[in-house]
């Protein structure tokens, strides 16, 4: 999974915090699934083109290399809601 997301952005630094709290929820077989990679789009203009509105922006790379952005998740949302959309992302 691919989170773009840019420094010192508050909704940003709250769903990474929210992912790795929900990550901990995990048992420890199922870790090994779960790979998130923290893309900061003001390093890539590319990204920031795509991306600049829609921050912070959870992406789920296929297993053919193409990617599909998942639903928007609010950093607001408690933990256990994350973990569900986790799953449920992983299992599609």
């Amino acid at each position: 999974m691919v989170l773009y997301s840019k420094p010192e952005f508050c909704l940003c630094d709250g769903l990474k915090e929210k992912f790795q709290d929900a990550s901990l929820l995990f048992s420890p077989h199922f870790l090994h699934d779960i790979n998130l990679q923290v893309r900061d789009i003001t390093s890539n203009l590319e990204w920031e083109r795509a991306c600049q509105f829609e921050i912070p922006m959870l992406t789920k790379i296929l297993s053919d290399g193409t990617k599909e952005t998942l639903p928007k998740i609010s950093p607001r949302v408690r933990v256990e809601f994350i973990q569900k959309k986790i799953v449920a992302a992983l299992s599609q």
